[in-house]
């Protein structure tokens, strides 16, 4: 029986990890077509670039959240010491990134939401 919930739990995490990797991969399309119609139209603004990091940080961090997921789904049925290692380790890293990218994330949101107040003061 427990074998038959570890295959399950693999499928799973196959589906989230697959999910994770479509999210990615939407993330990065949009920022590549963003990037490229900014550079078509000649307004190549750091406005603009930071809009396009923005998205594309945000679809980023989102797939990592479904990667972590399903690092969790594939130890979650009765896992051993070396697995729990991993599971640690891989969560350790994600956390740092997701933390960092969050943090870089909200601090762009505060200058946007500073500027879009400034500007609504000002007319």
């Amino acid at each position: 029986m427990e074998q038959v919930f570890k295959e399950v739990a693999g499928y799973i995490a196959l589906g989230v990890e697959a999910s994770a990797a479509l999210i990615i991969a939407y993330g990065a399309f949009q920022a590549l077509y963003g990037s490229f119609r900014s550079i078509v139209e000649k307004r190549s603004q750091v406005g603009q670039r930071r809009d396009v990091w923005l998205n594309f940080g945000v679809w980023l961090l989102l797939g990592l959240e479904f990667e972590l997921a399903a690092d969790i789904v594939r130890t979650a049925i009765s896992p051993t010491w070396n697995d729990i290692g991993q599971l640690a380790a891989i969560g350790v890293i994600r956390t740092f990134l997701n933390f960092f990218l969050e943090k870089d994330l909200e601090k762009y949101e505060i200058e946007q939401t500073e500027k879009v107040t400034t500007r609504s003061a000002a007319a």
